[in-house]
């Protein structure tokens, strides 16, 4: 299967359901950017010391750390969302907010954030380009959390990076074939981004169904 097709059955998964992709990606805006920057700024004492201020106080950035990780298993559940749709199912904001009902799934899955986001970092010590790379290796990880619950957070790394050998170059062109979009976004001042999102989305659950699921 092409780019093109990927892209193309992307589309024809939100046929229909970009009214509700939208809604999606504000309703993760707010709780991953709006509320965070207003509770820095009461907790800094109110805008005009906010905006003064170089350094947020420590009680801000711990509290600013701990909503962040909190939201984690939030972030992983937009990509999930896109998955299901792209599976044929309806879009709903309902299940972001489920996976905090899953027993122990959050705290899998902001493990596995930590984690990727470490081993990305290391191979990035050496250089940006083997960065990249691992980052591409281990970008399956979420997609197999959920298709195999029974994996710990670094099976599912390790699994993702097996699965990948052979189709990192093709990631790597899936992402780039949205550059241009992303730079029209941009000049929207941002508000593209709220169509372009799901977009990347469910092309990304694409290529994870057609290329990695198929390899069990």
């Amino acid at each position: 299967m092409t780019l093109s097709q990927l892209r193309r059955q992307a589309r024809q998964a939100l046929k229909g359901q970009w009214g509700m992709a939208v809604l999606i990606m504000l309703v993760y805006f707010v709780l991953n950017t709006v509320i965070p920057t207003v509770l820095e700024m009461v907790l800094s004492g109110g805008w005009s010391a906010w905006m003064a201020q170089e350094d947020p106080p420590f009680a801000a950035q711990m509290i600013s750390l701990l909503y962040t990780a909190a939201l984690l298993p939030l972030g992983i559940a937009v990509y999930w969302v896109f998955l299901d749709a792209y599976r044929g199912q309806p879009l709903s904001v309902a299940p972001l907010f489920t996976v905090y009902r899953q027993g122990k799934l959050p705290l899998k899955l902001i493990g596995a954030s930590i984690l990727y986001g470490i081993f990305v970092f290391l191979w990035t010590l050496l250089l940006i380009i083997p960065g990249i790379i691992k980052s591409l290796a281990y970008s399956q990880t979420f997609f197999l959390l959920k298709d195999h619950p029974e994996y710990g957070a670094l099976r599912a790394i390790r699994e993702s990076n097996k699965r990948m050998k052979g189709y990192k170059w093709k990631l790597f062109l899936l992402y780039l074939s949205f550059l241009g979009w992303g730079i029209l976004s941009l000049l929207t001042l941002g508000i593209g981004l709220l169509w372009l999102i799901p977009y990347v989305y469910t092309s990304l659950a694409a290529f994870y169904d057609e290329f990695i699921r198929v390899q069990e």
